[in-house]
């Protein structure tokens, strides 16, 4: 058994909307037969792994003789690598497997929450397959703990974690944007960002005047908040001093420290402060001694400036039993599921280390000691959770008038997310009647005790600091278009993202000519993917998306948001891609550019094009409604879905029209539509149509479509080698990145239009396609094309030199056409030789690769002939691809 590949899909994706590892397994199977020992490998992972009995005995329908014993064992290790998640504390569900046409190779998807369990857990699940295979030790315990311990490190913590589930039951979306807990929440302009239980609301001069702990006080006192008496010091005879000065017993902490690091409280002797200065001196040089309320322990969350939950604390402790060592005690408590390592647990470990054993020496005990029975031993002075003391909800005991002291104590020091640990006997009292004070506000405050308190019920922190952050109707969302499909993808995402620029959006536009905020572009090549969109989403200035969502992107990684407002499929043509990354037909195609329309918003629109087949059966997969358009307006399906009081776009008598149900407007005049030729240039039409569809979807007002569609002349700079058309020297030079026979059909037909005498191409297919797609290329240029220089790519994609253009000279026997064959290598040398015998009356397509290279090239070429053979500038640009 090994893995070839294994990608993260980390969006929505063609298996599922949750995150997918997507491997390739290979798994040789000559002489094993017909499964003869899927019961003995079955009965030896049970052996292997007792977890599984249940899951293992789900692949007996197996046994039926149509599948491979590979098939079978292939199904096992998703099984064991998605159990293995489960048991180490992931709830993850999804394990499938499939053939993948190739041989003893099996395409296994299993389900994950972190990346790196996954991973570790799917090389581990091989690892113990191949184990009960050789029937060799394995220990499954080890890996079960190895997997949950790594998943509590890296997994959200309990504070960010309660917030993000808090925003996901909003319908806000989130994306982790460290390692850590810095989450954004909400797309574009619409996002906040969290670090842990701070907010992007939170104050920086607040989070300062709250870690000096002596100014934190003044400021209190000086609104009337009770604070304990105390002072800075800076030696230990100077603490000692200041703890004589305040009488009684007292508090020693640093005066920026947090999480209760270096704290010791109730302190009355000189050993005792002195110690406590030395452990507090470790934490910070600036030491605060102040006077020790007596009383319980208690930490109030405002967030708001309202209170939200209150717990009262209590520090680690155990009690005796008269036979167990206070090590031996600590233990066993540390075996509760709920206490960890770190904070990814409701509670912390109670640790033995130097500060617990000087509690245990002021109570003249050891680790080694042997209580009494009933005998409470304490392990720590202060009731922080970070060092395993535990907490009961109090929220529903706290008096208004504590409520209202802490509230105002939040607002002078100015945070909007604040944990305030009040001393005081009794909650339910006034803290005024009680000597009650307010010791401390802290910053980021934890939020564990409040979530799963020891006792009570957990409170809905989470909520409170995401209602704090958004408003009662605002998900946090902004306007999101996906664009997909064979041909007419990048013209109609550049002309959504110039309708919704009209519309006074600031639009973030990502396609395969780079990724635009406005009108400024911000990253080059093919930016098509996941990972472009993600860029867009978390710009803060964008308030409009519209992403062109590539076929290789999907497969790759899925998609880079969790749902679109309106998904746009143009078309589903055959002849590209095919015969790579598993696609191996249109319906394959299909499959996979239609996760777009299986993400669509339940409120949101699908526009598909209900002229082509593929796309139009897409319908049955869209969670929200249908927008369906075609060149006429009788065309079947338009007429059956707007008489069910669907939406539907057309044209008629050389107008855009919308129509639903028995209503309908004329949108624009094709005649004033510079992209389409005055409506002669078919694909531009269907593209125009669907861009119409998907902004009426999202409730432009129709003046606004028309005044974008009259105002999109497109260009080499903005629409770049998308039919764009140029004149010189009386000939006409159309530069154009099709590269499929669909695209070469739909750009005959256009040329067409255009009036000449002579028709020439320079043109290559791509060296990734199918034998068969390339020859059909070269078939239609030999039927539709008078003169052709072919030349060798300088990419030949896995192909022998030579052998694109010996598959495109077989393609050219099939057509009448072509009477002349030009040969060359590299395409800048082919459009030279191409321009060289430009004649008036010709007309040339120009297929551009490399973009920008060929646009610059013709453009400087045509600039240099005589200025009476010339014109003075671009004369019109359209938009196919």
């Amino acid at each position: 058994m090994e893995f070839r590949t294994t990608r993260a899909l980390r969006g929505p994706n063609i298996w599922s909307q949750q995150t997918v590892l997507d491997s390739h397994l290979e798994i040789p199977t000559a002489g094993m037969g017909p499964l003869p020992d899927l019961d003995i490998f079955r009965s030896r992972l049970k052996g292997v792994y007792p977890g599984l009995s249940t899951v293992v005995d789900e692949v007996a329908h197996l046994r039926a003789g149509t599948h491979s014993v590979g098939l079978a064992y292939a199904a096992l290790l998703a099984k064991v690598a998605l159990q293995l998640q489960i048991d180490a504390g992931c709830p993850v569900t999804l394990g499938h497997v499939i053939e993948t046409g190739e041989p003893n190779v099996y395409r296994v998807i299993v389900e994950y929450r972190e990346e790196p369990v996954g991973r570790i857990a799917l090389h581990h699940a091989r690892e113990l397959c191949l184990a009960a295979l050789t029937e060799h030790p394995f220990s499954t315990d080890t890996v079960i703990s190895e997997l949950r311990t790594l998943d509590q490190q890296i997994r959200l913590g309990p504070s960010t974690g309660a917030i993000v589930r808090a925003a996901v039951a909003r319908g806000i979306p989130f994306r982790r944007l460290n390692e850590r807990s810095l989450v954004q929440l909400g797309y574009g302009a619409k996002q906040h960002r969290i670090l842990a239980a701070e907010t992007d609301k939170t104050s920086a001069v607040a989070e300062s005047i709250v870690q000096d702990k002596e100014l934190t006080k003044r400021l209190l006192d000086a609104i009337g908040v009770p604070v304990p008496k105390g002072r800075p010091v800076t030696t230990a005879d100077d603490a000692w001093e200041a703890a004589q000065e305040i009488g009684g017993a007292v508090v020693v902490k640093p005066q920026n420290g947090n999480q209760g690091r270096g704290v010791a409280v109730n302190l009355t002797t000189k050993e005792q402060v002195l110690a406590a200065f030395a452990s507090a001196k470790e934490e910070g040089d600036e030491i605060i001694v102040e006077q020790f309320a007596p009383g319980s322990d208690y930490r109030l969350l405002v967030i708001g400036n309202k209170l939200i939950a209150a717990a009262r604390r209590e520090p680690p402790q155990v009690t005796g039993d008269g036979r167990r060592t206070i090590r031996e005690l600590v233990a066993e408590v540390n075996l509760d599921p709920r206490r960890g390592e770190d904070h990814a647990t409701p509670l912390s470990k109670i640790p033995i280390d130097e500060i617990a054993c000087g509690v245990l020496a002021d109570q003249g005990l050891s680790p080694e000691s042997i209580p009494a029975a009933g005998q409470r031993v304490l392990l720590r002075r202060n009731a922080n959770l970070s060092t395993g003391g535990t907490a009961a909800d109090v929220t529903d005991l706290v008096h208004p008038e504590v409520s209202a002291r802490v509230i105002d104590a939040v607002r002078m020091v100015g945070l909007d997310i604040a944990g305030v640990d009040v001393v005081a006997s009794d909650i339910s009292r006034p803290l005024e009647k009680q000597s009650g004070v307010i010791v401390e506000i802290n910053a980021a405050p934890g939020l564990r005790m409040h979530l799963e308190p020891s006792s009570g019920k957990g409170r809905p922190v989470g909520e409170a600091i995401v209602a704090s952050m958004f408003g009662e109707n605002d998900n946090g969302r902004i306007p999101i278009v996906a664009v997909t499909g064979t041909n007419g993808k990048t013209t109609t995402t550049r002309l959504i993202a110039h309708i919704l620029k009209c519309n006074k959006a600031k639009v973030g536009m990502t396609c395969t000519d780079g990724v635009y905020v406005g009108e400024r572009r911000i990253d080059t090549g093919d930016c098509s993917g996941p990972k472009s969109a993600r860029m867009v989403l978390t710009n803060p200035i964008v308030d409009a998306a519209v992403l062109e969502t590539a076929r290789g992107g999907i497969l790759r990684e899925g998609l880079g948001f969790d749902r679109c407002d309106v998904a746009v499929v143009t078309n589903i043509a055959e002849g590209d891609h095919l015969g790579m990354a598993g696609i191996e037909t249109p319906e394959h195609l299909a499959r996979v550019k239609r996760v777009i329309i299986e993400n669509v918003a339940r409120n949101g629109f699908g526009v598909l094009n209900a002229e082509d087949p593929l796309t139009a059966a897409m319908a049955d997969y869209c969670p929200g409604k249908v927008v369906f358009f075609a060149k006429s307006g009788d065309h079947p399906l338009l007429k059956n879905h707007r008489a069910a009081g669907g939406k539907v776009v057309f044209t008629q008598n050389n107008w855009i029209v919308a129509a639903e149900g028995q209503w309908e407007a004329r949108v624009a005049n094709l005649a004033t539509v510079p992209l389409t030729f005055g409506g002669v240039i078919g694909f531009q039409v269907e593209n125009t149509m669907a861009s119409v569809a998907a902004a009426w979807s999202l409730q432009v007002p129709y003046e606004v479509i028309r005044t974008a569609l009259e105002s999109f002349t497109s260009d080499v700079r903005k629409v770049p080698a998308r039919f764009n058309v140029l004149q010189a020297a009386g000939a006409t030079v159309v530069i154009d990145y099709g590269h499929n026979a669909s695209a070469l059909v739909a750009l005959i037909d256009a040329l067409e239009k255009i009036p000449h005498t002579r028709r020439k191409i320079v043109y290559t297919a791509a060296g990734d396609r199918r034998d068969e797609d390339i020859v059909r290329q070269a078939e239609l240029i030999a039927t539709a094309f008078d003169e052709i220089v072919v030349y060798e790519d300088q990419c030949t994609r896995g192909r022998q030199d030579g052998e694109v253009v010996r598959l495109m000279r077989e393609g050219f026997q099939l057509g009448q056409r072509l009477k002349k064959i030009d040969e060359t290598r590299g395409e800048l040398i082919a459009i030279e030789m191409c321009l060289k015998s430009l004649a008036a009356g010709d007309l040339i397509l120009i297929q551009a690769d490399q973009v920008e290279l060929a646009i610059e090239f013709v453009q400087g070429y045509l600039s240099k002939l005589p200025e009476e053979h010339r014109s003075a500038a671009l004369v019109k640009s359209a938009s196919k691809e």
